[in-house]
């Protein structure tokens, strides 16, 4: 109305990968995640229906093994880097009820779709299938999941936001 521009805010934004119930990264059942040896993050205790996994956020897609179980995604903007693990063990599938629908150096949004699994074969194998969400590069903030945590939450859920 005067002429004043508004600055255009830059959110970092995190959401949950998957469906289901968000634990602090201290209690996955595996060592190197619980003990933050690659970084703090959190997980999400899958629900057994649900079969896709999104971005959790804004970025490139940096690594994309063929096991299909892990995701690396880097906002380049801001440094961050995060690795999207789907499932404890589910490397020992060697791709087997993984489907990527990324490539490597791809850009994605937060919530846009990158994996989806064949849930008969994860069950068959009895793999425990909590995903976890690690930042392992340039983010080194507190992972505030207050009222979130040990709640059901959808896909896409917003965890964290930063301006």
């Amino acid at each position: 109305m005067f002429g004043i521009k508004r600055k255009k805010v830059d959110v970092f934004e995190v959401v949950t990968p998957i469906e289901g119930i968000c634990i602090p990264i201290t209690a996955v059942m595996d060592e190197v995640f619980a003990k933050k040896m690659m970084g703090d993050g959190f997980a999400i205790r899958s629900s057994e229906d649900t079969n896709q996994v999104v971005a959790p956020i804004s970025g490139k897609i940096v690594a994309l093994p063929e096991s299909k179980h892990a995701i690396g995604i880097m906002d380049e903007t801001r440094g961050v880097s995060v690795l999207v693990h789907i499932g404890l063990d589910t490397v020992g599938l060697n791709g087997r009820g993984f489907t990527a629908h990324v490539k490597l150096n791809q850009e994605v949004k937060a919530g846009t779709l990158l994996v989806t699994l064949d849930r008969q074969t994860m069950a068959t194998a009895g793999l425990d299938m909590t995903t976890i969400v690690v930042f392992t590069e340039g983010y080194t903030g507190e992972v505030p999941l207050g009222s979130k945590l040990h709640q059901q939450l959808a896909a896409g859920t917003p965890v964290l936001k930063q301006a």
